[in-house]
């Protein structure tokens, strides 16, 4: 009896628990529709935003010259200008140059010509054709790509290190040397892993002959490259800021940090001009696709006009960086317009005003995004409440309505700068074409985060001079091998004008109804930062990504396939893609296997601390101490 009582026992609780679950798959059911029509509108919009990063030309020595994306014209590069996908660098003979993307540094030697063939959150993809290219990666997430396309290869960075790529004059043959990190290189159906300590020489195109070498002692260019790391890995503002903040690397050398009461920790130049105030020494180029970005003069001026707010306490401003995060989003200027609109003129005449947000003051994008991307935008770079960029956001936006805030700035006195819509279109100097606008204009003018200016191709060319010196154009249109298929080259801005009827600068936010997922709200309000770190951005914007090598177990976890993943509807003209990775033969193996031990048994022999640190022994008597030297 009691034996069937503990059977029927059973059996109801096993019942119970199996509706319970049958309920749960249906609720789940009904809902799923409905979650999902919420992921793929999310997608959908997440996919319209532009990248949370871009490259800045931070140093240029001799003739560099730089060609943006979907123009013709070379012009003389201009420090800070950001660079995005489709742009051209060029360093001329006995000249270098310095590109920072986040926490990465790329380095130009000589006769060294690169495309930023795609620059997304998670993706660097560079052509080079020819010349020297220095790259050191200081980070790398498992969704991270750092891709260099040679002509006759595919260099993919597998670890945090320091890379140098060579390519020959005629583009027939690339050296790639290791000298921290691991690296793999794909090309004539083959790759090939590139250790620390190796430099493998390819030559070839269709078929590549391997060989590998030991790391050859530094030139110049290696010295120069790793004083500059040097450098970057002494910089104090590291403590302040993600070293993901492109352009924090010169923030010492120009200013001081100190703590502000109401702001926190602050950062303030030196020396600047008589009458300097933020985003007044520089000028306006047109970037796509964020449109209006500024480029500021000084050498440092990077990072304090793309990331955080500017704050005036007793006269003086100071730069508030905002919270600490693994990666802040990337922004062009964080400015309100003041007296932008369509139609609206200054009684001294048709001009554009602006001045810079303050700490807690919600930035609002004048270029086509989701609502996540306001939300991350904003409180990467300031602290702010969310439920506040959402009022904002609602008022403007959706009710399309003018928001009450009242801006700290707009009220500074020389806070708002003016000049006339010419100046501002065609890249001119601002400091040398303000307008004169009496404050109590300027404090009663309209606000707003949009200017109702067109573009021009001298909005895109930039400040920089035509240059005489260009690279050689068999140089410029040599195809590289590549693993990812990288987006095609933007078109020239008459051609993006003609398609949008004329209009490219009105380009209204997306109106995005489900809530941000991005970031979590603590009790106070405040986000989490350890949470703020971008999410993969789908492979219709970045290209493909690169095929696994089966040779090789991957260090890493698999990471789930994105969604909507489509191939894209264009090629880029100046890439191929690499032909698949094949089995070696059993001759190729064992021709593998020659060349490693060769490798192996020709290495230096580690320094003594490394051998004492892989096989310890009892300490050695202390030696007697030396007799002072004669003088």
């Amino acid at each position: 009896m009691k034996t069937q009582r503990l059977r029927w026992a059973w059996i109801l609780l096993l019942s119970g628990f199996a509706l319970i679950v049958q309920s749960s798959i249906a609720a789940r059911a009904q809902d799923s529709p409905q979650d999902q029509q919420q992921d793929q509108q999310q997608d959908q919009q997440d996919d319209q935003d532009p990248p949370g990063r871009v490259a800045r030309l931070n140093f240029a020595e001799g003739s560099v010259s730089f060609q943006p994306a979907g123009e013709g014209d070379w012009v003389a590069a201009v420090l800070n200008r950001p660079m995005v996908t489709g742009d051209n660098l060029w360093a001329d003979e006995d000249s270098r140059a310095e590109v920072h993307i986040g926490s990465a540094a790329l380095r130009l030697g000589a006769q060294t010509g690169i495309t930023f063939l795609d620059i997304t959150d998670n993706a660097t993809q560079i052509r080079l054709a020819q010349g020297s290219l220095l790259v050191r990666v200081r980070h790398v997430d498992d969704d991270d790509a750092y891709e260099i396309d040679t002509p006759n290869l595919a260099f993919n960075v597998l670890q945090a290190g320091t890379y140098r790529i060579d390519v020959s004059a005629d583009g027939n043959q690339t050296i790639t040397t290791v000298f921290h990190g691991r690296g793999r290189v794909t090309g004539g159906g083959l790759s090939y892993n590139v250790l620390a300590g190796q430099a493998a020489t390819f030559t070839g195109a269709d078929t590549l002959d391997y060989q590998i070498g030991q790391v050859p002692g530094q030139d110049d260019f290696d010295q120069w490259a790793f004083q500059r790391d040097a450098r970057e890995d002494n910089a104090d503002s590291a403590n302040y800021v993600s070293r993901e903040m492109t352009g924090y690397e010169d923030l010492d050398a120009a200013g001081d940090w100190s703590y502000v009461a109401g702001y926190g920790e602050c950062w303030a130049p030196r020396a600047v001009a008589v009458g300097w105030a933020p985003y007044r020494f520089g000028h306006w180029v047109w970037v796509g696709p964020w449109g209006w970005t500024w480029v500021e003069n000084e050498p440092w001026g990077f990072a304090p006009f793309h990331y955080g707010r500017w704050a005036n306490v007793n006269g003086g401003w100071f730069w508030v960086p905002g919270p600490v995060v693994v990666r802040p989003v990337w922004a062009p200027a964080l400015v309100a317009f003041v007296g932008g609109g369509a139609g609206f003129h200054f009684s001294a005449g048709v001009g554009v005003g602006w001045f810079p947000l303050g700490p807690g003051e919600v930035y609002l994008p004048g270029y086509r995004v989701s609502r996540n991307y306001v939300n991350n935008v904003n409180i990467t770079n300031t602290s702010v409440n969310i439920t506040r960029v959402t009022n904002v956001y609602n008022t403007v936006v959706i009710n399309k309505t003018v928001v009450n805030e009242t801006y700290v700035n707009q009220r500074v006195s020389g806070g708002v700068t003016v000049v006339s819509r010419d100046a501002f279109v065609n890249a001119r100097p601002v400091a040398q074409n303000i307008m004169r606008v009496e404050p109590r204009e300027l404090a009663v003018a309209p606000v707003t985060h949009v200017v109702g200016v067109e573009p021009s191709r001298q909005s895109v060319i930039g400040a920089g001079r035509p240059v005489a010196v260009r690279p050689p154009a068999a140089v410029m249109s040599r195809p590289v091998v590549a693993q990812r298929t990288p987006p095609p080259p933007p078109r020239p801005l008459e051609q993006r004008q003609m398609q949008a009827g004329g209009h490219l600068n009105q380009q209204p936010l997306v109106r995005q109804q489900p809530p941000a997922r991005s970031y979590q709200q603590t009790q106070a309000g405040q986000p989490q930062v350890k949470q703020t770190q971008t999410a993969p951005r789908v492979y219709e914007q970045q290209g493909t990504p690169p095929a696994e090598n089966r040779n090789e177990p991957q260090p890493r976890a698999a990471q789930p396939a994105p969604r909507n993943v489509t191939a894209p509807a264009q090629s880029h003209p100046l890439v191929r893609q690499a032909p698949p990775v094949q089995e070696r033969s059993p001759q190729q193996e064992q021709q593998q296997a020659q060349k490693f031990s060769s490798w192996q048994q020709q290495r230096p022999a580690p320094a003594p601390a490394a051998q004492a640190k892989q096989s310890p022994k009892p300490p050695a008597p202390a030696p007697a101490p030396k007799e002072p030297a004669k003088k």
